[in-house]
């Protein structure tokens, strides 16, 4: 699977990708990184890939022209209504909120596009015309997208084929059964300070630790996560 970034600070990727399960996936060549400078595809000397919003405002926005030019140079074929195993991600804190059915969804996908939003925001041209879609990472406001395209490399990699050590890593998880966290989980010591780690779980009763599970996680989504609905 090939990932897309589009940046005005692609050195921002030199670190994310060179560690861990990430690392590990590029160089087995399971998943390839492409990170592109939103520069590249400006036309002028100075390099300009953002200008002032109409109607006043402060702040600055991405300009739609070298967005559009680099996803259509890098995809010469692509149709938004016609994404044939692809998809073009416009990360805004404006969009749908990414959730693990949408990882899921484009870990079936060829390849991914990735446009990092920047300043006040971009042209809305690029959501309405361009991007199949605009995801946000969570309900909150980011400097940039970077951070963003980011985590959804990591999201939707470790749901591929051979980048997990553990394939039931991806099964065994928060989210693996939609609108349910994980169960706690425990490591020795058994004791520490004086909190034992529930009986159940050193008992070896395969059944009742199954079934314990079952109930903590539903007890702790509803704790720490009563918005859900498993």
């Amino acid at each position: 699977m090939t990932f897309h970034i589009l940046t005005i600070f692609p050195e921002f990727f030199r670190g994310p990708f060179e560690h861990g399960v990430i690392g590990r996936a590029v160089e087995a060549g399971l998943i390839r990184i492409s990170v592109h400078d939103l520069r590249d595809w400006t036309c002028d000397r100075h390099r300009t890939v953002d200008d002032r919003p109409f109607g006043g405002g402060e702040g600055m926005l991405l300009k739609c022209e070298p967005i559009f030019l680099a996803v259509e140079q890098t995809w010469p074929e692509w149709k938004r209504d016609e994404p044939g195993g692809r998809a073009v991600v416009l990360l805004s804190a404006q969009g749908r909120k990414l959730d693990q059915a949408t990882a899921r969804r484009w870990s079936g996908l060829n390849e991914v596009f990735l446009i990092c939003g920047r300043y006040e925001g971009v042209d809305e041209r690029v959501a309405e015309h361009l991007a199949s879609e605009e995801i946000s990472v969570g309900d909150f406001v980011l400097s940039g997208g970077e951070l963003g395209a980011a985590m959804i490399v990591d999201v939707v990699a470790r749901l591929l084929p051979g980048v997990l050590g553990n394939e039931d890593s991806a099964v065994q998880e928060s989210f693996s059964e939609e609108g349910l966290l994980d169960c706690p989980q425990y490591t020795r010591p058994a004791e520490f300070r004086g909190w034992r780690v529930p009986e159940v779980l050193v008992g070896g009763n395969h059944a009742e630790i199954r079934k314990w599970r079952r109930e903590a996680a539903l007890a702790k989504t509803a704790r720490n996560r009563p918005d859900l609905k498993p």
